[in-house]
């Protein structure tokens, strides 16, 4: 472990924490508390407060103001800073966290003006985040580059217009070479936080800080939730002019390649056994609840845990403050990568879907998700599903879920005033940049963010186009934009090309309509877009776009027509053929979320907040991912031996009942035929006519396989243990 920052000294503020938390965890057991700083003492206030005299004139008439550097605490003009806040700022003079550096603000003319001080950034907030971009990743290496402005005092008796911006440009100025000099490098970002019962912040937006959104009251201290605090105004402030790029960016330490995990009996363990939740117990307890609820998909959580004591310890699981969505699905995620690390190409299409609640009304935390004012309630539910080009889905890369305030519920209304990182769009941008992410780590695989019309927003295209890591965007158009170089409107431009040939595209089944095969005319070309007139701050871009019209349709059926747009160059008729077929994987993660709704029961989960809901939804998304998994890989790879998704109990469980064979097989069957058996169980006849099973006779058939492998296997332990394979303790990942 290396205890030094980037400057060679000791992390001794990192080395408390890290007792403190290791304390509060009953790893360790730390002495009794000292409190207050020996060799501080509180002192009555000296002579370098000035005499309250009334400054009001203008920033001139001061001849000058001057930041004076506070370098030691034992310092004069140290206990000067520590004192003018004790007296004059409502916070006090701290305790200030992590890196600091503190100024005094001096006249030319000799008296003190005020003071000011930078340090360590807050861990989490959720409107700088976003406007951020960064990965979890990305933040853990990067944090450090964010600094807070956590002080800001002009003495209540200075009255000089103007003051307080121009302080603000000043430190600003001097900030970096100050961090750098002090602490080995140069800070990128700076955040405030403005409690609007007391200021308006008008100073900061003078100094050309940006608003970027609101805190949620809790405070640095806030295990508990008890959000007791006033919510703020973030304020951000960049140092650089790509400050943004440099904090998404993971490549401060080597980009991380896909390293091989443990080959793991048990599929629990492989999607999240790496789930970091700072206690094994509930590691444990997360691996227990992704069984019980992947045997029986259906069921509510008792019977779930088919026990009082596990019910019990699944809602004090669900209500740990530990238990959050993006922790636990962190190992999934990284899982997932791996699989991504094994395919050429990769298909990550992100969608949106609700998660309806109005039957449990006094579930707190959830939010409108009907354009009605007292319409339907619930979560909003966007997630980013990785596919092969073969349509097997490999598992989640990013899941953002919220509810919507109440209060805001005519905010569309006024859309046009809002930047895209106070609106819901954010949403589009922030799977695109887990992407991006995901595709530093796997160099020999393209990437490819699939998304319906919903995404046609100009800054994802901005964004897209100018990342450095290699991940393509393919999105079907919404909008008729304007071209530049006089080339008119974006359809009827493209309805000018030649038709490049025809294509023939399998339509899949929507609501009462049948599947059929469409017959469509393609046209590709280049295009340029141009920005919208609210956004002329971005500049055109050059895209590649795709017509496909369908022709002799069937009556009364509307005819297909798709524009698609992308960032990859299109060359020839087969390359726009390829693209029009990647989108069509698209529908995909509509049958996904089908699976996770109709086969996982999503919306009947009953557990009293939203908090509670993410966290069961977590485990509930990757069960849904496994049974689509299990229905794509049995068309696949069907010649494969089912032993590499069923254990040995549920495969000769499975043989001899659906068989009604006393006896299963030497050799496991291919999981093609395991596939079809566990599906009779769940209603599939399997006729010539059915096609392969689809997820919703799956779901149900692994509900029945669960109990009838637990019998099989207590008959065979107890009256024929030759049928079961002896452990072998060696194995890898045992256990």
């Amino acid at each position: 472990m290396n205890w030094r920052s980037l400057n060679g000294k000791l992390k001794e503020m990192s080395c408390r924490v890290a007792l403190s938390k290791l304390d509060r965890r009953g790893v360790i057991r730390l002495g009794p508390r000292l409190h207050g700083m020996p060799g501080r003492k509180r002192t009555g206030l000296s002579d370098c407060i000035p005499t309250p005299e009334p400054i009001q004139c203008n920033l001139g008439a001061l001849g000058g103001v001057e930041l004076v550097k506070v370098n030691s605490p034992e310092s004069k003009v140290s206990k000067c800073w520590n004192e003018l806040m004790e007296r004059y700022h409502y916070l006090g003079s701290g305790p200030l966290c992590g890196a600091q550096l503190r100024y005094l603000i001096k006249s030319a003319k000799g008296p003190w003006l005020g003071g000011l001080a930078f340090s360590a950034s807050a861990w989490r907030v959720k409107a700088r985040d976003e406007w951020i971009g960064w990965s979890d990743r990305a933040r853990q290496e990067n944090l450090h580059k964010v600094v807070a402005n956590s002080r800001f005092l002009i003495l209540p008796w200075v009255k000089v217009q103007n003051l307080a911006s121009h302080v603000l440009s000043q430190a600003l100025g001097r900030l970096g070479a100050d961090w750098q000099e002090h602490y080995g490098f140069a800070p990128v970002l700076v955040e405030t936080f403005v409690d609007r019962s007391r200021f308006l912040g008008s100073s900061y937006r003078a100094a050309n800080w940006q608003y970027v959104g609101k805190t949620s009251g809790r405070g640095r201290q806030d295990r508990e939730k008890t959000f007791s605090l006033s919510e703020k105004d973030v304020y951000v402030y960049s140092l650089e002019p790509k400050g943004r790029e440099v904090l998404c960016s993971a490549g401060s330490l080597a980009q991380p390649q896909p390293r091989p995990r443990a080959k793991h009996d048990d599929w629990a363990e492989e999607e999240f056994g790496a789930a970091e939740l700072n206690d094994e117990r509930l590691k444990r307890r997360l691996l227990t609840l992704a069984r019980d609820f992947y045997e029986r998909p259906q069921a509510n959580l008792p019977q779930a845990c088919q026990s009082r004591a596990k019910t019990r310890a699944a809602y004090r699981f669900f209500d740990h403050p530990n238990s959050t969505m993006d922790k636990l699905l962190q190992s999934h995620y990284e899982a997932t990568i791996q699989r991504i690390g094994q395919e050429k190409i990769v298909l990550v299409v992100q969608d949106t879907t609700t998660v309806n609640y109005t039957a449990h009304p006094l579930t707190e935390g959830i939010g409108p998700i009907s354009p009605k004012s007292k319409g339907a309630i619930g979560l909003l539910l966007h997630d980013s599903m990785a596919f092969n080009v073969a349509g097997t889905p490999l598992g989640l890369l990013d899941v953002q879920c919220w509810a919507r305030d109440p209060t805001q519920f005519n905010k569309r209304e006024f859309r046009h005033e809002l930047s895209i990182e106070h609106k819901e769009s954010q949403k589009w941008l922030k799977s695109f940049n887990q992407v991006g992410e995901a595709q530093k780590r796997c160099p020999h695989t393209t990437l490819i963010s699939v998304a319906d019309r919903e995404a046609d927003i100009y800054e994802l295209f901005h964004l897209a186009k100018k990342n450095l890591c290699g991940a393509q965007l393919l999105v079907r158009a919404e909008h008729n934009r304007f071209l530049a170089d006089a080339q008119g409107r974006l359809w009827e431009h493209m309805a000018r090309q030649p038709v490049a040939g025809t294509e023939v595209l399998s339509v899949p089944r929507q609501g009462h309509r049948a599947p059929r095969e469409a017959r469509l005319a393609v046209r590709f070309g280049r295009v340029k877009l141009t920005p919208p007139s609210r956004k002329l701050e971005y500049k055109d871009l050059d895209i590649s776009a795709i017509l496909a019209q369908e022709i002799d349709g069937p009556e009364g059926i509307e005819p297909l027509q798709w524009m698609l747009l992308t960032t990859m160059p299109i060359e020839n008729f087969d390359e726009a053929v390829e693209k029009l077929g990647w989108y069509a994987k698209r529908w995909g993660i509509e049958v996904y979320h089908r699976t996770l709704k109709s086969g996982c029961k999503i919306e009947q989960r009953q557990l009293g907040s939203a908090d509670r809901l993410e966290a069961c939804l977590a485990i509930d998304m990757v069960v849904a991912w496994r049974i689509f998994h299990l229905t794509k890989l049995g068309r696949q790879t069907p010649d494969v031996l089912c032993s590499v998704f069923f254990d040995e109990a549920e495969w000769k469980a499975l043989y001899c009942f659906v068989r009604q064979d006393p006896k299963p097989p030497d050799q496991p069957p291919t999981l093609r035929e395991a596939t079809r058996m566990v599906a009779s169980l769940g209603g599939f006849l399997g006729r010539k006519s059915d096609g392969e099973p689809g997820t919703k006779s799956l779901w149900l058939g692994i509900q029945r396989l669960d109990d009838i492998a637990a019998t099989w296997k207590f008959m065979a332990l107890n009256f024929a243990p030759h049928l079961l394979s002896p452990p072998v303790s060696s194995k890898p990942g045992y256990g």
